[in-house]
């Protein structure tokens, strides 16, 4: 991937596609005030270079719980016993490979890393916990906090002044 240097204009598409990646082409060239095909082209290069990781839908828990149920969501925060290089990395590809870990951050001061995870239900969390924290014996404490409500998700970067 090449290193892009931004303009204004790149920093303006960063912008509206993290407001709303499924406008057309189009709409996000009027948005920006740029030709279509200089948007087009623009976002290739956003996306080729990287900075552009992917475009996902973003569901709403609240609407889907009468079809799939509430689910928990746990803020978990996790120490290890030994935290060297190897320690921390083995743990961080393991827990980021299962599908109920959202988000993984390795984290200081305090504990090592801060995990978001969902789970349909508490045995599920349950198996969770087991599957990624007691089988492991280099984890030494294991801390979750379960959301009673998410007031805020905003999954962007600032990228405008």
């Amino acid at each position: 991937m090449e290193q892009i240097e931004l303009d204004a204009i790149d920093l303006r598409l960063l912008q509206q596609l993290q407001q709303d990646a499924s406008l057309s082409n189009l709409a996000l060239a009027e948005l920006v005030h740029v030709s279509a095909p200089t948007c087009l082209r623009r976002v290739k290069r956003l996306v080729e270079s990287g900075l552009i990781a992917r475009q996902v839908a973003i569901l709403d828990n609240d609407k889907l719980a009468t079809q799939l149920g509430h689910g928990l969501t746990a803020i978990v925060e996790i120490t290890l016993d030994r935290q060297g290089d190897e320690h921390l990395a083995a743990f961080e590809t393991r827990v980021a490979a299962d599908e109920a870990v959202q988000q993984c951050y390795r984290v200081s001061p305090g504990p090592d890393f801060c995990l978001i995870v969902f789970a349909r239900d508490m045995p599920d969390y349950l198996a969770l916990a087991q599957r990624l924290f007691t089988s492991d014996a280099n984890v030494r404490n294991v801390k979750a906090f379960f959301s009673l409500k998410r007031s805020k998700f905003e999954p962007r970067v600032p990228v405008m002044p």
